[in-house]
């Protein structure tokens, strides 16, 4: 029952893709991928025609399908090649690296097929057939999992817009290997092969069929692209099933050889080898190598450039507080390049030569203040020109001379890891030079090397001029901070003298006084506490903030505004006492002792300043009036609150606008009523304390 189902549906099979191929060679329009597909799709009919007469275990149907499964691989590699064409013309090393990735698969089939063809040759040794039989299967099983992992890969590689006509054929081979893959896992682990899983076989591809001819409609749609990560994964897959089935051999033939030691030689073999993959597969240097070498012989150039630009991005602009300095960050993304483990990078001093920056895992090198010359930081500058160290060791020496240039520092020459230098220009000025490590392989620069090196500097160099450019910037704020405060104080320091003064003049002709004594002193240490705030004000390192507002006496800091100034020149105080402004103690003081000192100093010497406070809606009012010259309805509109602009001689012209800036921090605003002759009315407002404030005060305290 079993012989009869396996019998018809490889039947079933060979008819339909019998019906495929010749619907395939009728078609017009012959290509290089029609004409293998046609290929493919009459290996698939015979082999399914020959298990349906001679059985899965005859040897030619074994041979036929070897010869079915090198005929997919070889469309697929059609496939792959002609979309190389079309993309980038006659690519003759990629074209070399495709074949090498499928070339290492053919031989596995290869070695299947003269496996194969030794039974006969040791018909009277079952324990030797017995060995052939599970190394057949191991290759089988080698084949379909390389065959799979191309498949993906090449899935994967294939241009997005053209992923819809490749989806189909990849899938009908994907269940195809993937069915075989079972199959032999099922016969290695059961010793036999399973008469079941080898007669629905014939169904499956039955169903196969279909998708493919589906398929082949789109077969001139198909694009594709290699990728380096598509090979250097196949290959290590590959040299993974190369070396199981080389452990399945050997391991067989010590078996077969018998003898006293033919366990301890198994057991010494596996171990052996395993260590050795435990030391190599792990190693960097080793990787190092690998990659060369595969790069080498099997790529037209050296670098996959999408993929290095994007290391280099996602190196030099890393996110993040945990994240290395911008210094490290710039010899880091140089050196993954060339895979150096280590680099330096220097930068200019100011005085021609250059100084090292910054480290990136290269401790033991040892510099002097001055890492490179004038001299040759003059020559970077002008020719740009990558120097190889290496190069320049090997020129042949003058006599007399050493053997390397003295315009190369002397620590460079004596440093054996010094590798290369790669200048780093920016719109034709060195903005510094990163000096590389030996690399885990040694080798030399080529123009490859020097063509993405210039490139990667130069981008390089942008990033280092943006961040001097920002360093730059971010002082010049602090300086003008620090001069708009120095304003701000002098302005202040000019108040203070003018008291000062006015109680040096009276002291002449009231010193006798005691009453004018008294308050002389007041007036001393108050103006030598307000210089002392001043200094604090206006030192660089001061951190300090402004107290957070609160409900405060309006009555109480205008008083303390006028007291000293009492004795300078009368102010009187009305208005209500028990009002609370929501304010800062020491910023509300200091706007009212501007506006006051400023009505003072535009007052006659016995006309008295006024100040009022009174409630305005939802504000504390706290006007400050005299009778003085007043000023201009032009100059109150465009100049009064603007820096360094005053009526007054010798004014700085700042008091005004650092009090309406005071007091819009507050949350308040000034206002200003004058007429030329008649005098000014400054208004400062100041939002009302509310009961919630209190409470929230309270709650805060408790």
């Amino acid at each position: 029952m079993i012989q009869a189902i396996g019998q018809w549906s490889h039947a079933l099979a060979a008819l339909l893709f019998t019906g495929l191929s010749v619907w395939q060679a009728q078609r017009r329009g012959r290509t290089p991928q029609t004409r293998v597909l046609l290929l493919a799709l009459v290996a698939t009919a015979f082999w399914a025609l020959i298990e349906a007469i001679e059985g899965p275990r005859s040897s030619l149907s074994i041979f036929a399908e070897s010869a079915r499964n090198l005929a997919w691989l070889g469309f697929m590699f059609v496939v792959l090649r002609r979309g190389e064409t079309s993309v980038t013309g006659a690519a003759t090393g990629r074209r070399f690296a495709v074949a090498a990735v499928y070339g290492v698969l053919a031989l596995v089939l290869g070695a299947q097929i003269l496996v194969d063809l030794l039974p006969p040759a040791f018909d009277g040794s079952p324990r030797l057939l017995e060995a052939i039989f599970y190394a057949s299967i191991a290759l089988r099983m080698t084949m379909a999992v390389g065959a799979l992992v191309l498949v993906h890969n090449l899935y994967s590689a294939a241009a997005p817009d053209a992923r819809w006509g490749i989806r189909l054929p990849m899938i009908a081979l994907a269940a195809m290997w993937t069915y075989d893959l079972n199959l032999y896992t099922v016969t290695y682990l059961a010793n036999a092969p399973p008469l079941e899983l080898f007669a629905v076989r014939g169904f499956a591809m039955a169903l196969l069929a279909p998708i493919l001819g589906l398929a082949a409609r789109r077969n001139d749609k198909m694009k594709m692209r290699l990728s380096r990560t598509v090979a250097f994964q196949t290959f290590s897959l590959v040299a993974i099933g190369g070396y199981l089935v080389v452990m399945v051999l050997v391991t067989s033939a010590f078996d077969y050889l018998g003898g006293n030691y033919a366990r301890t030689a198994q057991i010494s073999f596996v171990f052996g080898t395993s260590v050795a993959a435990m030391v190599l597969l792990p190693s960097g240097k080793f990787r190092a190598w690998f990659k060369v070498k595969i790069a080498k012989h099997l790529f037209q150039h050296r670098y996959d450039y999408r993929e290095e630009w994007m290391r280099f991005t996602d190196t030099i602009g890393r996110p993040g507080d945990d994240a290395a300095a911008l210094d490290v960050r710039v010899i880091q993304a140089v050196a993954d390049i060339t895979e150096s483990p280590g680099g330096l990078l220097m930068v200019p001093d100011g005085a021609g030569g250059l100084a090292l920056q910054a480290r990136w895992n290269w401790a033991s090198a040892e510099i002097g203040t001055v890492a490179l010359g004038a001299n040759l930081a003059r020559q970077l500058e002008e020719n740009g020109r990558i120097i190889e160290i290496d190069a320049l060791r090997r020129l042949v020496p003058a006599e007399g001379e050493a053997g390397i240039p003295d315009w190369i520092p002397a620590w460079i020459g004596a440093e054996p890891r010094a590798w290369a230098m790669v200048p780093l220009v920016h719109f034709n000025r060195l903005a510094g030079v990163v000096l590389l490590e030996r690399p885990r392989i040694d080798r030399t620069l080529d123009w490859e090397d020097f063509d993405l090196l210039r490139v990667v500097g130069r981008q390089v160099a942008s990033y280092l001029s943006e961040a001097r450019g920002q360093e730059a910037l971010s002082e010049a704020k602090r300086f003008d901070e620090f001069n708009r405060r120095f304003a701000f104080i002098m302005h202040d320091i000019k108040n203070l003298v003018s008291q000062l003064s006015l109680v040096s003049r009276n002291a002449e002709r009231h010193a006798d006084n005691p009453e004018f004594r008294v308050d002389m002193i007041a007036t001393l240490k108050d103006s030598t506490q307000r210089l002392n705030d001043l200094l604090a004000r206006l030192s660089q390192h001061n951190k300090g903030k402004p107290a957070e507002p609160r409900p405060v006496a309006a009555s109480a800091v205008v008083e303390a505004v006028a007291a000293p100034k009492r004795a300078l020149h009368p102010i009187v105080i009305a208005g209500q006492a028990d009002l609370l402004a929501f304010a800062d103690p020491a910023r509300m003081e200091q706007i009212i002792g501007h506006l006051v000192q400023n009505a003072i100093d535009a007052s006659a010497p016995h006309e008295p300043v006024h100040i009022g406070i009174a409630r305005q809606g939802l504000n504390v009012a706290i006007e400050i009036l005299d009778r003085g010259c007043g000023m201009s309805a032009e100059f109150v509109r465009n100049g009064l609150f603007k820096p360094f602009a005053s009526t007054k001689d010798g004014g700085f012209g700042v008091g005004a606008f650092e009090a309406r800036a005071l007091a819009s921090a507050m949350g308040g605003r000034i206002e200003v009523e004058s007429r030329e002759g008649e005098g000014s009315r400054f208004t400062l407002l100041l939002p009302l304390a509310t009961p919630e404030d209190l409470a929230a005060i309270r709650d805060r305290a408790a």
